[in-house]
């Protein structure tokens, strides 16, 4: 788990237009809340940010007003639709040794058996519980010769050490499905569609 030190400002100003002014000096507006605190209003470095948040579930160690120091994980990230940039983010207070519930990314290693089968993520990330400083990036699961049908269970995925799942243990992560299945349903799609024409 990384941990990334960010500068912040808190902020006295609020609405749109203070937002915009934010923005244009390159930085971001955020909000750090949790623990029963009131909730915080920051003012963030815009790219340091931006690079902090391309690892998943990323620590945050927030030097705010070069006064206090606090740990934050991002819990909401707005971003703008076109152009992509951030336009506010929301961090939860962590404290070190407390455990949070977050989603890591799902990774497949390894080939499907043969027959031209499709592999589906039915859970992109998975749910767990871990220690505020120790949250894993990732999980990454072997699909090495599963047939159409096969499935991979939440209980049957391999945890760093300290952390537990936050999901039921039969909830299915991974399921193989036939090819020719889909085929078939895309050709009786195609021959309603000549049906009603």
């Amino acid at each position: 788990m990384s941990e990334v030190k960010i500068s912040a400002e808190t902020r006295t100003e609020f609405g749109k237009g203070a937002a915009r002014r934010i923005r244009r000096d390159s930085k971001v507006p955020g909000v750090l809340y949790g623990h029963g605190a009131d909730p915080l209003h920051l003012t963030l470095p815009g790219h340091e940010l931006l690079l902090a948040l391309r690892t998943p579930n990323v620590l945050i160690a927030l030097d705010i007003d070069g006064k206090s120091n606090e740990l934050a994980i991002p819990k909401a990230v707005q971003r703008d639709a076109i152009k992509g940039f951030l336009e506010h983010v929301d961090l939860l207070l962590v404290k070190r040794g407390e455990k949070v519930t977050v989603e890591i990314p799902v990774h497949t290693e390894g080939e499907l058996a043969a027959g031209g089968n499709l592999l589906e993520h039915v859970l992109n990330a998975l749910p767990v519980e871990a220690e505020a400083t120790h949250i894993p990036e990732s999980v990454t699961v072997s699909v090495e010769g599963l047939e159409a049908g096969a499935s991979v269970l939440a209980k049957d995925i391999t945890l760093p050490k300290g952390t537990t799942l936050a999901v039921e243990e039969d909830a299915v992560v991974l399921q193989v499905l036939a090819a020719q299945a889909e085929e078939a349903a895309g050709e009786a799609a195609e021959g309603e569609e000549v049906a009603e024409a």
